[in-house]
């Protein structure tokens, strides 16, 4: 068969991807090698009111299955830093319900979708991509395509089938783990998020609310660090009542991109969006929001190209700089913020918490305000450099 472009991941950057390239006007074939769209998930299904609204997303009951209102983070030393708003800044949603959703309206909107469909090679012809190969129900087929889309997630062959360089450094990607738990909740609007190297090194652990007694609860630790994610969340399981006396009815896992982008997101006839371009906010793991951006930004030069009857790698490298101008700056700053707290024991992060608000917080998750941050570590001789290196 013959397409304009084919997407291969049916995830928030592929759906955003075909959605946008149909409503162009393209014919358009989205891929996703699992039999059900959304499952399995492996995310703890934040998503904030403002990204929501930065994509188009109307939130829907359907997945959004909890409001948010703030988050409380704790040091080491247990040291409350809260910030609560007086309206909802977000949800807790269900990603099965939600990928499926995205994907409905690529369908809507024109797109082909294909489920349990797996992209094996790339159809590849005087360098440029042509197309894929793939497999449905063990049965090998192939569609030509003008572009090629690789969503395929962190795992992703397709992109370097292309030659484009997307492995991950072990320094460079965390091992996830969480588990679906009906649990009795303290705070039912609020995320907690915990940091200490003793219970996440390199990482933190999560309570994310899906309702007043049930929750995400998961751990991201650093690829490189000793142990395994599963063994870290347990143990702070069973150092929780509230938690220990809790039941287990989802377990999830997988590895999480946290560090800077990959440094090509095109080549001929193919862009890269999502996990699979480690589009990622490295401070707290996030990607549907990141994702979502990048595949509405992918579909859009793939409808400029394709009216241009332009599928070289210059042309589609408009893709990479209106990402990197969005997102792209935002990003990077993000993951100089964690390299810098990576450095930080607990000591150091007790000291901090003490002079930061809860706003302070959700502004450097969010690449902001880190001059303040910087400051802050400027009062231990000893930071100054981390903290210079951070700005």
């Amino acid at each position: 068969m013959e397409y304009d472009v084919v997407v291969v991941g049916a995830g928030p950057g592929g759906s955003n991807a075909a959605r946008v390239a149909a409503d162009a006007g393209l014919k358009v074939l989205l891929l996703e090698k699992r039999q059900e769209i959304g499952v399995p998930k492996r995310c703890g299904e934040g998503f904030s009111v403002g990204g929501m609204k930065n994509i188009g997303v109307t939130p829907d009951p359907k997945w959004t299955v909890n409001e948010i209102r703030g988050a409380n983070v704790y040091s080491p030393n247990g040291n409350l830093v809260s910030a609560r708003y007086p309206t909802t800044i977000g949800y807790v949603i269900e990603r099965k319900i939600f990928d499926k959703h995205l994907a409905i309206n690529a369908a809507k909107s024109g797109a082909k979708v294909l489920a349990k469909a797996e992209a094996t090679d790339l159809i590849m012809e005087n360098g440029f991509v042509k197309g894929v190969r793939y497999s449905h129900f063990n049965e090998d087929e192939e569609a030509r395509s003008k572009i090629v889309i690789a969503a395929d997630g962190v795992e992703s062959t397709i992109a370097r089938k292309a030659g484009l360089k997307t492995t991950n450094k072990l320094i460079d990607i965390d091992s996830g783990f969480q588990y679906e738990m009906v649990i009795d909740l303290e705070f039912p609007d609020m995320l907690e998020l915990f940091f200490s190297s003793k219970i996440a090194p390199r990482g933190y652990v999560w309570i994310f609310p899906k309702g007043k007694d049930i929750a995400n609860v998961g751990v991201g630790i650093g690829g490189n660090e000793e142990g395994v994610a599963k063994s870290y969340l347990d143990k702070f399981i069973e150092s929780h009542k509230e938690l220990r006396r809790g039941s287990i009815i989802e377990v999830n896992a997988g590895g999480i991109p946290v560090g800077d982008p990959i440094s090509k997101l095109a080549g001929n006839g193919i862009m890269v969006v999502g996990d699979a371009a480690h589009q990622v906010n490295a401070i707290h793991g996030g990607g549907i929001h990141e994702a979502s951006v990048a595949g509405i930004i992918a579909g859009q030069v793939a409808s400029e190209a394709i009216k241009t009857d332009n599928f070289s790698e210059n042309k589609l490298m408009e893709y990479d700089k209106r990402w990197r101008d969005k997102r792209g700056v935002i990003l990077h700053k993000i993951v100089k913020l964690r390299q810098s707290i990576e450095k930080l024991s607990d000591d150091d992060l007790n000291m901090i918490s003490e002079h930061l608000t809860g706003e302070d917080v959700v502004d450097f998750a969010n690449g902001k305000n880190f001059l303040k941050l910087a400051k802050i570590m400027m009062k231990r001789p000893k930071l100054v450099s981390v903290a210079k290196a951070m700005l």
